[in-house]
């Protein structure tokens, strides 16, 4: 028998990641082999040799179990690995991790220990919510703007957007239904009934496309929009509200038709597409100018690459009144970045310090889908989490794991999640994970739920609509996953118009019109409650311990606790009701119903217990 696990305080100290150059402390204790020779914590640093540190004897209990410990202190940030070796007359016996992290013989994988510098993140955005929002498709308000040729006004709202290619075989989201900033402050009180503390705004900039991920102008707000001007009094009123604004930053690449690249001469500008005597030439990455063939984002020729680390372009970003610092000092809370594993580290290092010479408190958040803490791309190693590039990530890992829970009642996909996070992340970096469960690059979490198609013909997906038990279905484990979204550590995002139980597929089809009047009650409700809790319940989000209770036979069961208070969900997504006994009379929080000790199938309850 072999005891080790890095989540618990008796084995390591501090639990998960560690600061360079501070002490941690492992404990490994065994019931065999009953004579060891030696025992090592063997450690490696990414890409480098395996180095063993000799552990010393602590004790030997009453049970039979020897106990070996070591002190060590990292001193350099990056990726680790780790695992035990003990050596007997006869053997050298290999300790490693199973999936729940615990110590198994003779097997198993090596533990990650990620070693960062000590940073700190923003205080504001943990515990809170935030509500992501494609602004076309929002809220129109008054003017409506109408400013470029070729483009595509609808005057249809609601109806489905343009989804299928043009004569040319091109798709070009150039159909615009009219929502602006203007939309957006009308409906910063309907927010705040959610409890939102966070807006984050899909890009803004002057762009050719719906989208605007083909920025034009990085210092102007695009005019269907409406203006700078208007931007910062959107940022006032809602810091007045107790909300920040987040910018949507796409440094990787520009929009073909910009000041920059130029490719129709729309601008004044002289364009690096027009000739290598252009400033910003050297911006881009031609193949051969002579035929006009340069390097484009995934391969769509209306977007070409950045030279990111061009002095040149780094400056015009990062540098002293460069984009970042601008808009900051504009009042912005900061940025979420597109395409994060797509920027060069030195560019990422130089964002960073950017936005917090500009201010401090501003949060920069990457848009990575996998476990940020050990992510490749393209050959190399990231640090997003290892200090000075990252506050924050979007959390796709929470994703698919409420995901596999809340479809199959996969318990164990969702507690590995977790505990893979608490163990690979910096604490501080956990506090403000941007969790979600639907974006304008994935299929709405209703479609998804109702187990619609997604890789039926676009034809077919622009009509699926669900109804009657599909939709009964869809609903109850749309519970289920909403639930899991604002009790799990980090912030729930939530991606406009699921509040309302909109549908959709993929992009397009997944950022339509938010209808007002068509409106799911119980969903909004829903959302509504859990926004209040969190936000009548700051200090237990932010400072509380989460622990999960029981994860098995589809069920999970999880808690907060923070002083004298105490929030539980008990989730049951199985085949059967569950007695679950907890002591006193207790009210479900989502229903206002006393809580009559059973969680129904397919069903669940969030329960508050004060001064405990």
């Amino acid at each position: 028998m072999v005891k080790f696990n890095p989540l618990d305080i008796n084995f390591k100290k501090p639990i998960g990641a560690q600061k360079a150059g501070e002490s941690a402390y492992f404990r490994i204790a065994f019931t065999r082999p009953s004579a060891p020779e030696d025992v090592y914590l063997c450690l490696t640093k990414d890409g480098e040799d395996e180095v063993r540190y000799a552990m010393e004897f602590c004790e030997k209990t009453t049970l039979g179990e020897f106990s070996y410990c070591i002190d060590l202190s990292v001193e350099c940030r990056g990726l680790y690995t780790y695992h035990f070796i003990v050596h007997t007359k006869k053997d050298e016996i290999y300790i490693g991790s199973d999936e729940e992290l615990n110590a198994v013989y003779g097997k198993g994988r090596e533990w990650q220990l990620t070693v960062f510098d000590g940073f700190i993140t923003p205080s504001w955005m943990d515990s809170g919510v935030m509500y992501q929002i494609f602004v076309d498709r929002f809220n129109v308000g008054e003017p409506r703007l109408k400013t470029k040729k070729g483009m595509v006004y609808r005057e249809d709202w609601g109806n489905t957007p343009v989804y299928l290619p043009n004569k040319e075989g091109k798709i070009v989201n150039n159909d615009l239904f009219g929502g602006n900033l203007r939309g957006i402050i009308k409906k910063l009180g309907y927010l705040k009934t959610m409890g939102v503390t966070t807006i984050y705004l899909n890009p803004i900039f002057e762009a050719r496309s719906n989208h605007k991920y083909d920025t034009s102008n990085y210092r102007r707000v695009d005019p269907d929009f409406g203006t700078n001007e208007e931007l910062v009094e959107l940022v006032k009123k809602a810091d007045k509200k107790g909300m920040r604004v987040i910018l949507d930053g796409v440094f990787s690449h520009t929009g073909d038709d910009s000041i920059y690249f130029n490719k129709y001469g729309t601008y004044d500008t002289i364009g690096a597409y027009q000739s290598k005597e252009s400033p910003y030439y050297p911006w881009y990455r031609f193949t051969d100018f002579d035929k006009k063939e340069y390097e484009c984002w995934w391969n769509f020729d209306t977007l070409p690459n950045c030279e990111e680390n061009n002095p040149s372009y780094n400056e015009f970003i990062n540098g002293p009144e460069g984009v970042i610092d601008t808009w900051i000092k504009m009042g912005i809370g900061g940025w979420r970045l597109d395409v994060a594993d797509e920027l060069p580290d030195e560019f990422l290092d130089n964002l960073y310090r950017a936005a917090k010479r500009a201010n401090p408190e501003a949060i920069v958040m990457g848009e990575v889908w996998e476990d940020a803490s050990n992510k490749e791309s393209y050959g190399k190693r990231r640090r997003f989490l290892n200090g000075g590039q990252m506050d924050s990530v979007m959390n796709y890992p929470f994703k698919e794991a409420i995901l596999e829970y809340a479809v199959w009642g996969n318990s164990k996909a969702l507690r590995k999640a977790i505990i893979t996070q608490k163990n690979n992340y910096p604490e501080c970096v956990r506090g403000n994970l941007m969790n979600l469960l639907s974006t304008h690059d994935t299929a709405r979490i209703l479609t998804v739920l109702g187990g619609k198609d997604l890789d039926a013909d676009v034809k077919v997906k622009a009509k699926s609509v669900l109804e009657g038990e599909e939709m009964r279905w869809a609903l109850a484990k749309l519970k289920i996953a909403v639930t899991l979204l604002f009790m799990l550590p980090g912030v729930p995002c939530i991606y406009y118009g699921d509040e309302l139980g909109m549908q959709g597929h993929h992009d397009p089809l997944n950022r339509g019109c938010f209808v007002w009047e068509k409106r799911n009650s119980k969903v909004l409700k829903l959302h509504r409650t859990l926004g209040k809790l969190r936000e009548s319940n700051k200090e237990l989000f932010k400072y509380g311990e989460f622990e999960i209770l029981k994860s098995a036979d589809s069920l999970f069961f999880c808690t907060w606790n923070f002083g004298k208070q105490k929030i539980t969900a008990l989730l049951n997504n199985s085949d059967e009701d569950f007695n679950y006994v907890t002591g006193g009379e207790l009210v479900d929080i989502l229903t206002n119903k006393l809580y009559t000790g059973v969680v129904k199938k397919r069903d669940c309850v969030v329960l508050m217990k004060e001064n405990i």
